[in-house]
């Protein structure tokens, strides 16, 4: 991040600060950097607890906020209570986004609500993007025109514990557009992906395509991967009747419409 750009942001969010604020706070990097640099002002963290989410994401975000001595308040919802998030269609990021930033400006008609939103994300496939224009939710990373390696940059250094944290989209974007949801394959998806991480795989994606899964990883891992006959059997016992390898290796956005110019 450029120093000019770096004090714009940081005397636009003390601007900001002089009224009641708020942040929707994942847990990933940028929302991590953007509330970190808001830590002493008047802030509230509101992080959603679904089905779309890990355990183990919940309990991050909740070490960061105790760590930094932030307020935060844990929002749970049911996307699967929405008929075009079940059914996936290409507007369920707009769907789900709209529902959970409603949430938040019914319960809080007079605050400002800023997001993590980079400069990046607004030249990719992101209809939820929309939701956020619409709810008037304020992006400040993305107004300043700071990009996901320059927050990365500055977590960096200031030695923020998930700075070199892969980046954890939620668990809808395993699948493709127009297959229907349910508790069951999220689930399959979350332990198929924890069994990798526990074998050391740290960087990965499980997309589920009905009863095969696509396993994504860097390909610098493939080897480790197709030697390891236990966590093949392990992937397996989840019910997944054909596992294949993504030749492509990982990357982001590949569910997504036009994936050569997407991250998901």
């Amino acid at each position: 991040m450029s120093k000019e750009k770096f004090i714009l942001l940081k005397n636009y969010l003390k601007e900001l600060s002089e009224n009641d604020l708020g942040i929707a706070f994942s847990g990933g990097v940028d929302s991590s950097l953007l509330l970190y640099l808001c830590k002493n002002y008047n802030i509230a963290a509101y992080t959603f607890k679904s089905i779309f989410q890990t355990q183990d994401e919940i309990n991050l975000t909740k070490e960061f906020c105790k760590k930094y001595n932030v307020n935060q308040e844990i929002i749970e919802f049911n996307p699967l209570e929405n008929d075009s998030i079940v059914n996936n269609t290409p507007e369920r990021c707009y769907q789900c986004k709209k529902i959970m930033f409603s949430i938040i400006r019914n319960k809080f008609p007079r605050k400002i609500i800023i997001d993590g939103t980079n400069f990046d994300d607004l030249q990719t496939f992101r209809p939820g993007l929309r939701a956020l224009r619409e709810l008037e939710i304020i992006s400040p990373f993305a107004k300043y025109k700071i990009t996901k390696k320059e927050i990365k940059e500055y977590a960096k250094q200031y030695n923020l514990p998930n700075a070199d944290r892969p980046s954890t989209p939620c668990l809808a974007t395993r699948f493709p557009y127009n297959t229907m949801l349910s508790n069951e394959n999220l689930k399959i998806v979350e332990a198929g992906e924890l069994i990798l991480k526990k074998a050391g795989f740290n960087d990965i994606r499980l997309r589920l395509h009905n009863d095969i899964a696509r396993i994504e990883i860097p390909q610098t891992e493939f080897k480790n991967f197709i030697e390891n006959r236990n966590l093949i059997s392990g992937l397996k016992n989840l019910g997944i009747k054909y596992l294949t390898l993504d030749l492509e290796g990982l990357r982001q956005g590949s569910m997504d419409l036009n994936p050569h110019k997407s991250k998901d």
